[in-house]
């Protein structure tokens, strides 16, 4: 319990512990150099999966991390501080932090986009981004009038949506709602899927986007859970990428899509 020994020990000594005291220091199992972060990360996700083939019993896998010579666990401390960010740090501590505490598996070229918005905010205001941070510096960005935003913005936001499929084609047709600089606008198209559909509405209102990629996952385990949706997109020459979050796969692709058409204007 050192946690619990380490106060009782400063309290009675009035001594404070050194942040890289073996096994105590409050920085010890903590890594801000990118390289470090990355291969961190990369045997978070390799014990994962690890542990999941031996059935969920982590004592039967060896403690294989890198830069980390002992589980912090297995000495009563936690995995909070493993990774800290600051302008040191590289995209492989950033995806860490938002898998860990937000359950968001960023695609590896998103993650390279997302380091440079926080390598600015780094340069901007020096010192060190935790969690709370980061994750108010990806929702500013990715997620502009949704609930998560500190400070909404972007011209379009879903209302609604309806997608009926023709079972014998595999054709959709699709009626959506937006919000366009608070006008209600609806959209209707017709293609292969729900995506395409989408893509095709607004090209259809003269917007050039074209879907480069997509990546999608659950965010927890349940009825109740969300779902988080990518997309790499290229809107009238720039390519970048949009995020949506929701109950629904299927909207949160729209609102991967309306990500980044927001971001394209901004």
């Amino acid at each position: 319990n050192l946690d619990r020994v380490r106060e009782t020990v400063e309290y009675c000594t009035r001594m404070e512990t050194n942040p890289r005291q073996p096994y105590t220091g409050d920085l010890v199992y903590t890594s801000f150099s990118g390289s470090h972060q990355d291969a961190i990360k990369k045997g978070f996700d390799k014990r994962t999966q690890e542990v999941a083939a031996a059935g969920g019993d982590q004592n039967q896998v060896i403690w294989t991390v890198p830069y980390l010579p002992i589980d912090p666990g297995d000495v009563g401390r936690d995995y909070q501080a493993v990774v800290r960010v600051n302008s040191q740090s590289g995209k492989g501590g950033i995806a860490f932090l938002m898998k860990r505490d937000y359950s968001l598996d960023l695609p590896r070229r998103l993650q390279v986009e997302f380091y440079r918005l926080v390598q600015d905010y780094t340069e901007k205001f020096g010192g060190e981004v935790d969690s709370k941070h980061l994750w108010n510096i990806f929702a500013d960005e990715y997620l502009p009038g949704e609930e998560y935003s500190l400070s909404p913005w972007g011209r379009f936001k879903l209302c609604d949506s309806l997608a009926d499929t023709n079972h014998e084609t595999g054709v959709v047709s699709l009626r959506a709602q937006v919000s366009d600089n608070g006008t209600l606008r609806t959209l209707e198209a017709v293609a292969p899927g729900p995506i395409e559909a989408f893509i095709t509405a607004f090209q259809e209102l003269g917007l050039d986007i074209k879907v480069l990629d997509y990546v999608e996952h659950a965010m927890e385990t349940g009825e109740s859970s969300r779902a988080a949706a990518y997309i790499e997109a290229e809107i009238a020459g720039q390519v970048l990428w949009g995020v949506g979050i929701d109950s629904s796969i299927t909207r949160a692709t729209y609102k991967a899509v309306i990500s980044a058409l927001n971001r394209a204007e901004r």
